[in-house]
């Protein structure tokens, strides 16, 4: 991978994905913040509601990122369902988000629960 790709990811931040849909099949590519820390990459949401884009990742999960420089990045998602590490890596993506951290301690056990959560390395 090139040295500007690698920044690029490492900045997190607003990107686009273009993954596979798990029913019909076809490309779907839809704008979505993914973030680096910890040595990984993550993909999340907030709580709630069904995404496509998860059941796409879980069905297909190779997919591609396309990152704000233009570099387009092959990767590969996994989700996480660990409810300890979904605490841990939720916790650290809304703080970071800049959401106080009293208030992230309140609704956490939710976002826990519903939010969607994958991992994902680029190939």
């Amino acid at each position: 991978m090139n040295p500007t790709t690698r920044a690029a990811l490492e900045a997190s931040g607003l990107c686009d994905i273009t993954t596979t849909g798990a029913r019909s099949g076809k490309p779907h590519r839809i704008e979505i913040t993914f973030h680096h820390f910890d040595d990984g990459f993550f993909i999340g949401g907030k709580p709630g509601r069904k995404r496509d884009w998860l059941a796409n990742l879980k069905a297909n999960p190779e997919f591609t990122l396309h990152l704000r420089n233009g570099d387009d990045v092959i990767a590969r998602a996994t989700e996480i369902t660990d409810s300890a590490e979904r605490d841990r890596l939720l916790t650290a993506i809304r703080i970071r988000w800049g959401v106080d951290p009293a208030e992230v301690a309140a609704t956490n056990p939710t976002w826990v629960a519903t939010s969607p959560l994958v991992a994902f390395v680029p190939q």
